[in-house]
């Protein structure tokens, strides 16, 4: 076991560490979004549509930031493009948590959503940028690890805490975002590649030629190529089963009856099992087909979550969380190297940032969709339809398979050098 986990650590740039840290301090304070719902419906008293529409506003933000954070990583660089989205995330937050009014706190997580994600294109544009080909489903995988190691003691701690005001919520998410930028400034250098723009000296055009000097990239190129933008929508599809964790599970929770606290009992299992599991379910799928992951991850996530209808104990409630959460562990960090090897080098920002996209247009769609789902047609159908939408997914990824069999490649297992050791350690 040793062995292995040396060798999902080893071999990783210094610079890659660094950034896994900030991402890591980061999660650990990051409250607020997971218990937004919670906090609108129980401590405010307002409805679950609201608590919906506050969600999507969420996404709508971070759908704007997901296309301007991916440019502004290509033209101005990924490093000062995170730090002042870090920035704006930390004002945001600490605001919020003296707001009363329902229409001023809409507003306000709208900005927030923009802040927030306009992070994520740079962060995966840094990975691929730092990690070669062969190495980037194990970084994204890391990454997604020290998200979810954050989650899992956010979610846990945050309900509790909740349990006396929510205001020291708003405002320990805001230090950590903080302290974060602070990682990010004195330790994360840029890593953008040169354009031919810098090459000669000009400023970057709104379109970024490639490193063989070939047709300009702009949005329009990123959004006509086809096999990308498939692995995208279904990216998409996925993503909005996954977000109902972010209102529906708790709605739905809370209207039988159970407290903000088994909520963050329930959801801190999430954050566990990808602690656990994340490295050793990397590991033994490193020889497997990556596109038959995708389809398995597909059908777990939305069967997982299509099983909460028939939950009716917190004990019941984690069993679902679990297996979805497989699904997700095996899904996220494979579909992200995916995307990265689709992307051009000096265009990274931009495809990330359409891959981005699916995301938080999914943080959009989903909650909205699941409140007016739970709200007019009942818990029951919502769920159902998870299940149908992750068995559509995994269909999608099998129309694909023939498409995207030698994009993503099945790697060697890493054995530990000595030598590969100061990557981590530095």
């Amino acid at each position: 076991m040793t062995r292995a986990v040396k060798g999902a650590l080893s071999g990783l740039p210094s610079q890659f560490w660094w950034l896994w840290t900030s991402t890591l301090i980061n999660r650990l304070g990051g409250f607020v979004t997971t218990f937004m719902a919670l906090y609108l419906t129980v401590d405010r008293g307002l409805s679950a549509s609201f608590a919906g529409l506050v969600a999507a506003l969420y996404g709508a933000g971070g759908a704007v930031a997901s296309v301007l954070g991916g440019v502004m990583a290509d033209r101005v660089g990924r490093r000062p493009t995170l730090l002042v989205s870090q920035l704006a995330t930390a004002v945001l937050m600490a605001i919020l948590g003296f707001v009363r009014e329902p229409a001023v706190i809409a507003v306000l997580v709208c900005g927030l959503g923009v802040a927030a994600n306009a992070a994520r294109p740079c962060i995966q544009a840094i990975i691929a940028d730092l990690v070669p080909q062969e190495d980037r489903v194990r970084a994204f995988s890391l990454n997604y690890w020290a998200v979810n190691i954050g989650f899992g003691v956010a979610s846990a701690g945050a309900g509790l805490i909740a349990e006396h005001g929510y205001m020291l919520l708003f405002l320990g998410n805001a230090v950590s975002v903080l302290v974060c930028a602070v990682v990010i400034f004195l330790k994360v250098p840029e890593s953008r590649p040169e354009s031919v723009a810098d090459k000669t000296g000009g400023t970057p055009d709104a379109a970024t030629a490639d490193s063989a000097g070939g047709p300009a990239i702009g949005l329009g190129t990123v959004l006509r190529d086809t096999k990308f933008m498939a692995v995208v929508g279904l990216s998409f599809l996925l993503a909005m089963v996954l977000m109902q964790y972010t209102t529906s599970l708790p709605v739905t929770m809370g209207k039988e009856g159970f407290s903000s606290a088994d909520y963050g009992l329930v959801i801190s299992m999430n954050g566990l099992v990808v602690v656990l599991a994340q490295i050793p379910v990397n590991r033994g799928l490193r020889q497997a087909n990556p596109i038959t992951v995708l389809i398995v991850a597909s059908l777990l996530t939305g069967f997982g979550f299509g099983l909460t209808g028939l939950a009716a104990s917190v004990p019941v409630y984690i069993v679902t969380v679990c297996i979805w959460t497989l699904g997700e562990i095996m899904h996220n960090p494979t579909s992200m190297a995916l995307a990265a090897a689709l992307s051009p080098p000096t265009a990274r920002g931009r495809y990330q940032g359409i891959y981005s996209l699916s995301w938080s247009g999914a943080t959009l769609a989903g909650p909205l969709l699941g409140g007016f789902l739970i709200d007019s047609f009942g818990a029951d159908t919502l769920w159902a339809g998870c299940a149908v939408v992750g068995t559509a997914t995994a269909f999608g990824y099998w129309l694909l398979r023939n498409q995207l069999a030698d994009v993503i490649a099945p790697t060697a297992p890493v054995e530990t050098e000595p030598e590969q050791e100061a990557g981590l350690k530095a």
